[in-house]
C-alpha cells in the first residue's frame, strides 16, 4: 500500500471541507466554546484556509476545516497532504464515489517527495482508505504518477539512454510484458536512422525500447514516447538558463511507460505496443549539424534546418514504426515545442489530434477527470512552413510563429489519416508548487488518457 495510506480502523481525524456559504450554516449548529474558538482566529472557510479544530476538554485535535470553492474540486484534498501534522485522517465530507476517488488521489499526489538526495525525516499525515473505493484502482493510478515525477526529477548524470530502458525492461518484467531493446549501431541506422542521427554525438547510445503486452485478438493500442534524456540542444546551442531543465526532456516517454505500466496493472482488454526512442542530444564532432538531410525509417528525407528540434525527429521514426502495425489507436506523448507553453501556459497540455470524435471524447473525460487539455489544430497550410528545397521536408521553420501546430505537422507526415492519432505536448513540469502538484517532474494527460481508454476498452 502506497505508505500516505492506512486502510485499518484506527481512530483518524475528520477533515471537513466547506464552502464560505455552508460553513456559516455549519458553524449555527456548533457549540458556543467552538463558535468563539473560530471566531478568535477570524476563520470564515475562505478557500484554501484550513482550521485545526481542537477538542474543548484535551484540547487535541478534533478535526480540521478546509476552505473551499467548489467540494467536487480534487487538487484541496492534495495540498492537505503537505500542510497537515502527522495523524491520521478522514474525509467527511458525503461525496460521491467517484469525488471521494479524485480526492484520495489527489491526497497521494500531494504526498509525494522526491528523496533521492534528500531525505525527508518528517512524518507525513496519513488518509484512511475509503472501504467502498478501489484500492487496487487507487493504487495503480498513484504509482504511475509516481514513476513519471520519479523518472524526470531524476538527474541526467543518473538516467541516460541506457539506464531509462533498463528500468523499462524491469517493469516489463514485473508486468509479464516483453521488452526489446534496439542499441546496436547497425539496428538503429537500418530502422531507426534519425534516432540514431540524433543520438550518435552523444557517449551514452541511444536506444529503442519496444513493449509488447496483452491479447493478440484485442484491439492493439500503441504508446510512443519522446525520450531524450538531456537535450542541449545539439550544435544549435541552447543557452543556460535554456538548458537547466533539459533532464525533463525524457518527459514524453516517463509518461508513455507509466501509461503502460498502469494499462497492464489493470489488465486492460487490449494489444499494448510502446515504442520509447531514447537518446541525448549533446555536443560533439559527431553530432549531427545543420544543413545535412537525413533519410527516415518511412523513407522520406528530412533537412536540419535546427539541431534542437531533435524530438519531433526520433518521434517521427517510432511513429512510422507503429503505424507498420496498423494499430486501432496511436497517442504520442512529448514535451516538444516552447510555442505550446507560450500559447497555452505551462499547466495546460496541447492535443493534436486527427479523429474529431476521439478528440471530443477525450476532452469530456479530461473534463470529469479534472486533467486538463487543450485541443490545437493540425491547420494544413501551415504544412508549407516545413518545405525544403533540398528533401522532402525541413523538421523546423523560419517564422517564429505557429511552432506547435508546425512541430505537430511534422508528425503527421509519419501517420496516415487512417489511423486514429493523439499527440499530446507537454510541460511535464510544475515550475512552483501547488496543491497536489509540488515543483518537480508532473504527470499530465495521463488520468484523462487512461480512463478514457478503460470506457472505450472495458465499457467502465
Amino acid at each position: 500500500m502506497i505508505n500516505c495510506y492506512i486502510a485499518n480502523e484506527e481512530p483518524c481525524i475528520p477533515i471537513l471541507a466547506l464552502t464560505e456559504a455552508s460553513f456559516a450554516l455549519w458553524l449555527a449548529q456548533q457549540t458556543p466554546w467552538h463558535v468563539n474558538y473560530l471566531h478568535s482566529l477570524n476563520y470564515g472557510a475562505k478557500p484554501g484556509c484550513i482550521a485545526l479544530l481542537p477538542d474543548e476538554q484535551t484540547g487535541r485535535i478534533s478535526r480540521i476545516l478546509i476552505g473551499v470553492e467548489n467540494l467536487t474540486e480534487m487538487w484541496f484534498w492534495g495540498g492537505l497532504a503537505a500542510q497537515l501534522p502527522p495523524g491520521n485522517y478522514r474525509i467527511e465530507n458525503e461525496l460521491s464515489q467517484e469525488q471521494l476517488h479524485l480526492a484520495t488521489m489527489a491526497w497521494a499526489y500531494g504526498a509525494y517527495q522526491y528523496t533521492q538526495y534528500k531525505k525527508s525525516l518528517t512524518p507525513k499525515p496519513k488518509l484512511r482508505l475509503d472501504p467502498q473505493l478501489n484500492s487496487a484502482a487507487i493504487e495503480q493510478g498513484v504509482l504511475a504518477c509516481y514513476l513519471v515525477r520519479d523518472l524526470i526529477n531524476t538527474p541526467a548524470d543518473r538516467l541516460g539512454p541506457g539506464e531509462f530502458a533498463a528500468i523499462a525492461a524491469k517493469i516489463a518484467q514485473e508486468t509479464g510484458a516483453v521488452v526489446q531493446l534496439l542499441e546496436q549501431t547497425t539496428e538503429l541506422q537500418e530502422q531507426y536512422p534519425m534516432v540514431y542521427a540524433v543520438g550518435k554525438g552523444s557517449e551514452r547510445k541511444p536506444c529503442v525500447v519496444e513493449l509488447t503486452w496483452g491479447n493478440p485478438q484485442h484491439p492493439k493500442v500503441s504508446l510512443v514516447g519522446k525520450g531524450v534524456c538531456f537535450d542541449t540542444g545539439g550544435l544549435n546551442l541552447k543557452t543556460g538558463q535554456g538548458m537547466r531543465l533539459m533532464k525533463k526532456d525524457m518527459g514524453g516517454a516517463a509518461h508513455a511507460l507509466a501509461l503502460a505500466q498502469w494499462l497492464i496493472r489493470a489488465q486492460l482488454p487490449i494489444q499494448l505496443r510502446v515504442f520509447i526512442p531514447l537518446v541525448e542530444n549533446s555536443v560533439s564532432g559527431s553530432a549531427f549539424r545543420p544543413g545535412d538531410v537525413i533519410k527516415t525509417r518511412k523513407g522520406l528525407t528530412v533537412e536540419i534546418d535546427n539541431t534542437d528540434a531533435e524530438g519531433r525527429l526520433i518521434l517521427g521514426d517510432a511513429l512510422a514504426k507503429a503505424v507498420e502495425e496498423n494499430p486501432e489507436l496511436l497517442i504520442d506523448f512529448a514535451t516538444l515545442t516552447g510555442a505550446a507553453r507560450v500559447a497555452l501556459g505551462t499547466d495546460l497540455p496541447a492535443m493534436f489530434c486527427n479523429d474529431d470524435k476521439l478528440a471530443n471524447d477525450l476532452q469530456q473525460v479530461s473534463a470529469q477527470q479534472q486533467d486538463p487539455l487543450w485541443r490545437l489544430p493540425l491547420y494544413k497550410p501551415y504544412r508549407e512552413m516545413l518545405k525544403s528545397s533540398i528533401a522532402d521536408l525541413s523538421n523546423a521553420t523560419n517564422s517564429p510563429y505557429a511552432g506547435a501546430i508546425t512541430a505537430a505537422l511534422f508528425l503527421q507526415e509519419f501517420v496516415p489519416n487512417t489511423t486514429s492519432w493523439m499527440h499530446f505536448d507537454l510541460m511535464a513540469w510544475n515550475s512552483a508548487t501547488r496543491p497536489g502538484r509540488p515543483e518537480g517532474g508532473e504527470m499530465m494527460v495521463l488520468r484523462a488518457v487512461f480512463n478514457y481508454l478503460v470506457n472505450r476498452y472495458a465499457g467502465n
